[in-house]
């Protein structure tokens, strides 16, 4: 038996009829690009600091009916203004101190991605059990846009919205590609029940198979997030460790904190003697572990006498390892770098972030960009150097795998500290550059991602808020107000399991992607079949 691409009519869109040229049919017309725009909105306001995971499914159920049936050129134009929609409101944060046209740019660049993935829901859309490959190839989308261009941005992936959702718990069956791609399902699936309803009323048929497919749809993921949550614990199963958590705060928030390094690093040695002295008093646990901020110290210990005797002094008076989040120079080379500091030897490690920032740690293309504008070249007068390798940390027998601040939002950098033995895992950042934006909530709720993906605890030090202890379930249980000086101390479960994500690691991403490819190649042909038949 061949089986072949189902044909869609305009009936399906649902559209209101219109005489042609009038002004009702004009306006007609502006629909689905309008519902297009608003459901990528719908889309970022179910992101965080709110917590409307729901509202992603009716916003893919409202991508998918202005795309099902429509030609892969209009899927481009849709898509577009869907990414749009998403996009310029959730990376707003990007332009708080350099202005509104990196922004822009950033937004309009990754549009395109979101773009080509509506005109391929449009292609794939005329084949049975379309939703499957229409949610696959939205994955599709998510797996180039985090590698491409300059090492990838992938900010904006479905995951991250659902850090209080029902579906969290298949982040640890398969990461974020699995997790992401259940609710882009369940939203198609829910489009496509609604669509057979309404179709049944209308021609009095029920076409059983696609009935079942649209059911299975939402159902499917809504019961693998049930059954996935048997993955999801917080038993402690090598002892606990008691971690402090210190956030210093900044001299003023914006760019213009980097010229006041040695104020930021007084404030982490201050907030650090506060709190020995709190623990000296009895009034707080003595800590295992003490974990301080990226940029914590712009001040290179290594080369500044004063910087190296301010953390001598806070480690001993903590009377624990501290990792301190450094600026430092060696060899001619600048790195990011967190310092393992020893109460009595001393900095004993150091692990140098590996995935940095375009435009904020590295310039691309430096000398085009320095003859459009000088500006952009002098607020990263010198790139930073890439460290090579993982970094854990044995800080009082606890292994605390480090993902530097971006680095959370990379699938590969959180998973490599996890399989290299760490059993905590700490997230320095530094978000003073952004003001009071929603970017620290948003890189917040990627790290309680990362702590069910991974099943493990995650510290989120920040040098201006918002600072958390996240348990392997993804619960935050202590937390920081916005640019204030805080400490959290914790005791928290060490944990040295792997979950299946964490084992299968980049394999569920590329079966998505090939399942997106064959649903599109399947797609494709079966159009050149059609037109050929027609043809004749």
């Amino acid at each position: 038996m061949t089986v072949t691409a189902t044909s869609v009519d305009e009936s399906d869109q649902l559209e209101p009829e219109a005489a042609p040229g009038s002004r009702l049919a004009r306006l007609v017309r502006l629909v689905p690009a309008a519902v297009a725009a608003l459901s990528g909105v719908l889309l970022y306001v179910s992101f965080p600091p709110r917590t409307l995971w729901w509202l992603a499914l009716p916003a893919f159920a409202c991508f998918g009916w202005v795309l099902r049936g429509r030609s892969w050129k209009a899927g481009l134009g849709l898509g577009y203004l869907f990414g749009l929609g998403f996009l310029l409101p959730l990376l707003v944060w990007t332009g708080v101190e350099v202005g509104p046209g990196p922004w822009i740019a950033l937004v309009a660049v990754e549009a395109i991605f979101v773009a080509l993935v509506g005109a391929g829901i449009t292609v794939v859309s005329k084949l049975p059990a379309w939703p499957l490959w229409a949610a696959t190839l939205w994955i599709a989308g998510e797996a180039v846009r985090a590698r491409v261009p300059f090492h990838g941005f992938p900010w904006g992936k479905i995951a991250f919205g659902q850090a209080d959702g029902v579906f969290l718990p298949l982040a640890a069956v398969g990461g974020t590609p699995v997790l992401g791609f259940a609710v882009v399902l369940c939203g198609f699936g829910l489009y496509e029940i609604v669509r057979l309803v309404l179709e049944t009323r209308r021609t009095r048929v029920v076409r059983r198979s696609a009935a079942t497919v649209a059911l299975l749809s939402v159902a499917v993921p809504v019961v693998g997030a049930l059954a996935a949550r048997g993955l999801v614990s917080d038993k402690a199963e090598d002892g606990t460790t008691t971690v402090a958590v210190i956030q210093g705060n900044v001299p003023r928030a914006g760019l213009e904190f980097n010229a006041q390094r040695r104020a930021v690093l007084d404030y982490h040695v201050k907030e650090t003697l506060r709190l020995a002295a709190k623990v000296k008093a009895g009034k707080v646990a003595k800590p295992d572990v003490v974990l301080w901020p990226e940029n914590s110290s712009d001040v290179d210990p290594f080369a500044d006498a004063q910087a190296y005797t301010d953390i001598d002094e806070a480690a001993k008076a903590i009377g624990a390892p501290i990792s301190v989040g450094g600026v430092v120079e060696r060899d001619g080379k600048l790195y990011n770098e967190q310092i393992l500091w020893d109460p009595v030897k001393g900095p004993t490690d150091t692990y140098d972030k590996r995935q940095i920032q375009p435009f904020g740690e590295y310039l691309p293309m430096r000398s085009l960009l320095g003859a459009i504008n000088k500006n952009w070249t002098t607020m990263v007068r010198q790139d930073f150097s890439r460290g090579t390798k993982p970094g854990v940390f044995t800080m009082n027998g606890a292994k605390i795998g480090l993902v530097t601040c971006y680095e959370a939002a990379f699938d590969w950098a959180v998973r490599s500290e996890v399989t290299d033995g760490a059993q905590l895992i700490s997230v320095p950042s530094n978000n003073a550059t952004f003001d009071r934006s929603e970017m620290t909530y948003q890189q917040l709720a990627m790290s309680r991602v990362r702590a069910v993906e991974h099943s493990r605890t995650v510290t989120v030090p920040v040098t201006s808020g918002v600072s958390a202890i996240i348990m392997p379930d993804g619960r935050i249980t202590q937390k920081t107000g916005m640019f204030v000086a805080d400490s959290l101390v914790q005791k928290v479960p060490l944990r040295s399991s792997e979950t299946p994500a964490t084992k299968l690691g980049i394999l569920p991403e590329m079966a998505l992607v090939l399942i997106a490819a064959g649903g599109l190649g399947w797609a494709v042909a079966a159009g050149v079949r059609g037109r050929r038949a027609g043809g004749v």
